[in-house]
C-alpha cells in the first residue's frame, strides 16, 4: 500500500534536485506538486535532452520549460565569467509572451538578480529596446517576426551564447504566418543547443518543425484526452435562433443563473463590441478583448480580470482574426481594418479560476472548441462549457462531437441546458428592442470612443502609474460606452418578469446608475437659488418702522 501511494504521487519538486530560491518562488505560486507534464518533462529537460512536450491546454506547460530553464542558468551562474543571453523563448502571439514573462519573473522572485527576463514583443521601435538588450539578460522572449527583426538589427546576438531554444504553442507558429521567420532566427543560432517545443496537439505543422528544431528528441505525449474530463469541465447546449440568443443571455446573467467569471466568444470583434453595447443597456457590465488596441492594453485587462475587477469578458479567437467576417456599410471596401496577427485570445492566454464559457456564436471546428473550452477547467478547478446552437450551427456541433468521440468514455459530449424560454418572455421583448438598437454606426463608434479611453493607458503615463499605482488600479475597461441611448428602467428587473420558481431563490440587487436622472431646473428656480445664495439678499435689515429716528443731535 505505501508503494502504491508513493507511485500516485510521484515525484515532488523538493525530489528534483532544483535549487532553493526556485523551490521558494513556487511555493509562492501555489503550486503544491508538480502536474503530470511538469513531473515527466523537468528531469529530461535537466538532463540536456530535446523534449517535444504535447499536453492540453492548462496542464502547466509553462512551468514544464521555464523551472529547467532557471535551474540550468542558476547552476551555470558561478563559473560563468560574462553575462550573456542563455535562452531564446519564442510564442506566436503577445499575449503569450507577456503571459510566459510574467511566469519566469514569479519563479524568479528570491533570485531576480541573477536571472534576469525580457519580453521584446511589444510593436515599438527596435531602437527604443535595445537598452534592455545591452544589459544581456538571460532569457529573451519574443514572438518569431521580432526576434529576427531584433537579430537583423544586430541589437543582440545569439551566434555563440544561446544555450536554449524554447518555442510555445508550436502547433500555432506556422499559422500565425511564421514558418520562414522561424527558418531565418535558426541561421543566426549555433550549431549545438537544447532545444524544446510545447503544444497542445502533435499537427503536421509541428511534425514539420520538430525535424528543424529538435534533435533525438524525447517525445511527451501524455495519454489524456484532448480536454479536462466531463467529471471536470461540463459542457451544455442550448438551441435557440439569432434572435433569442441575446434575450437568453440577458436572462441568464440578470437572473444570476451563471455565476463566477465568465468568457464569452463570439466570431468577429465586430460582434463583442454588438454584446457589450446590448448588455451595457441592462446595467451588466463587461470588458471587450480587441485585437487592434495594443498588446499591453489586452494584457492589463486580462490582469483586471484575473484579479477580480470584473467578471464578464467578451472575446474571439485567433479564427477571427485571420477572416474578420465582412466589412461594416460604412467603411470604404478598399481598406481593411488594421488588425494585430501576433494577437489570439483562446490560446495562449493564462485566464485564472474562469468558471463559465459560452459560446454566443459556435466555433468553426473541433480545435477551436477545445481551446476556448480549455480556457476553464484548468488546474484541479471544475468549470462548465455552454453553447447556443442555431440551426445553421447543428452541423458544427455534429462535427465536433464526432471528432471528439474517442477521447471521451461518455457516449455524448454535450448536455442539454433545460431553459424554458417562455417563462421570460418579458426578457425577449426587453431583448428585442435592445439587440436592435445597436446599429453598425454605434459598434464604430463604440469602437472609436474605446481607442481614445485606452490612450490613457499608453506608454506615455508608464512613469506616472509607477509612482501612482492607485491611479492605475482605476483604470478599468469594462466602463460603458454609451453609444447606445440607454433607458435606466431597463438595469432593473421588476419582479413581474422573474419566472415565479425562483421568485423566492434569487435576489437582484437594484442597479446603481452611472448617469442617475436630475430633473433640469426651471429658469425661475435657478435664480431663486441664486439669490437665496447670493449674501447681499440675506443681510439683515431692521426697517423704518417704529424706530427712533437718530437725527444726530445730542441733548446731553
Amino acid at each position: 500500500m505505501e508503494d502504491n501511494d508513493s507511485d500516485q504521487k510521484g515525484i515532488q519538486f523538493h525530489e528534483m534536485g532544483l535549487d532553493d530560491r526556485i523551490l521558494k518562488g513556487i511555493a509562492k505560486l501555489g503550486w503544491l506538486s508538480p502536474t503530470l507534464i511538469q513531473e515527466k518533462a523537468i528531469p529530461l529537460f535537466l538532463e540536456g535532452k530535446d523534449v517535444l512536450m504535447r499536453a492540453r491546454t492548462g496542464t502547466g506547460k509553462t512551468g514544464a520549460f521555464a523551472i529547467p530553464v532557471i535551474q540550468k542558468i542558476l547552476s551555470k551562474k558561478q563559473f560563468d565569467r560574462e553575462q550573456a543571453i542563455k535562452t531564446l523563448v519564442l510564442a506566436p502571439t503577445k499575449e503569450l509572451c507577456c503571459q510566459i514573462h510574467k511566469n519566469f519573473l514569479e519563479l524568479t522572485t528570491k533570485c531576480s538578480r541573477e536571472v534576469r527576463c525580457v519580453d521584446i514583443s511589444a510593436q515599438v521601435d527596435i531602437s527604443a529596446q535595445k537598452p534592455l538588450l545591452i544589459e544581456q539578460p538571460d532569457i529573451v522572449i519574443a514572438t518569431p517576426a521580432r526576434a529576427l527583426a531584433h537579430l537583423n538589427a544586430k541589437t543582440f546576438s545569439l551566434k555563440k551564447t544561446l544555450e536554449t531554444l524554447i518555442i510555445d504553442e508550436a502547433d500555432l507558429i506556422f499559422s500565425f504566418g511564421y514558418e520562414d521567420d522561424v527558418k531565418e532566427v535558426l541561421k543566426h543560432l549555433p550549431k549545438i543547443y537544447q532545444a524544446a517545443l510545447a503544444s497542445a496537439t502533435l499537427s503536421d505543422e509541428v511534425v514539420s518543425l520538430k525535424k528543424m528544431v529538435l534533435h533525438n528528441a524525447a517525445i511527451l505525449k501524455l495519454q489524456e484526452p484532448e480536454m479536462a474530463p466531463v467529471s471536470q469541465l461540463e459542457h451544455y447546449t442550448l438551441h435557440a435562433e439569432e434572435n433569442d440568443k441575446a434575450a437568453i443571455l440577458y436572462a441568464l446573467l440578470k437572473l444570476q443563473l451563471v455565476r463566477g467569471k465568465t468568457i464569452i466568444f463570439v466570431n468577429t470583434v465586430d460582434r463583442c463590441y454588438k454584446l457589450k453595447l446590448f448588455l451595457e443597456q441592462f446595467g451588466i457590465a463587461t470588458c471587450v478583448l480587441n485585437s487592434e488596441l495594443p498588446a499591453s492594453i489586452r494584457c492589463h485587462s486580462v490582469a483586471q480580470f484575473n484579479r477580480g475587477t470584473y467578471n464578464i469578458i467578451i472575446a474571439s479567437d485567433e479564427k477571427a482574426l485571420e477572416d474578420p467576417g465582412p466589412q461594416s456599410a460604412y467603411q470604404p471596401k478598399s481598406k481593411k481594418r488594421r488588425k494585430d496577427k501576433e494577437s489570439g485570445v483562446s490560446r495562449g492566454i493564462d485566464f485564472q479560476c474562469v468558471s463559465n464559457v459560452i459560446n454566443f456564436d459556435f466555433p468553426a471546428d473541433a480545435a477551436s472548441y477545445v481551446h476556448r473550452a480549455g480556457r476553464t477547467a484548468r488546474g484541479t478547478n471544475k468549470g462548465t462549457a455552454l453553447s447556443f446552437i442555431s440551426v445553421r450551427e447543428v452541423p458544427l456541433k455534429e462535427e465536433v462531437e464526432e471528432s471528439l468521440k474517442g477521447s471521451l468514455s461518455e457516449d455524448s459530449l454535450f448536455k442539454t441546458y433545460n431553459f424554458k424560454i417562455e417563462e421570460i418572455e418579458g426578457f425577449r421583448y426587453r431583448a428585442k428592442d435592445a439587440w436592435r438598437a445597436v446599429t453598425r454606426i454605434a459598434v464604430r463608434e463604440a469602437r472609436l470612443k474605446e481607442i481614445k479611453q485606452e490612450i490613457l493607458n499608453s506608454e506615455k503615463l508608464k512613469g506616472f502609474f509607477e509612482e501612482n499605482p492607485n491611479d492605475l488600479m482605476r483604470l478599468r475597461h469594462d466602463k460603458a460606452l454609451h453609444t447606445v441611448k440607454l433607458q435606466s428602467h431597463l438595469a432593473d428587473v421588476p419582479t413581474y418578469l422573474i419566472p415565479e420558481p425562483l421568485r423566492d431563490v434569487i435576489d437582484i440587487p437594484k442597479p446603481k446608475l452611472q448617469h442617475p436622472y436630475k430633473p433640469k431646473k426651471s429658469r425661475f428656480q435657478k435664480k431663486w437659488v441664486a439669490k437665496k445664495n447670493n449674501p447681499l439678499f440675506n443681510m439683515e435689515f431692521s426697517g423704518f418702522g417704529n424706530e427712533t429716528k437718530d437725527d444726530g443731535n445730542d441733548d446731553n
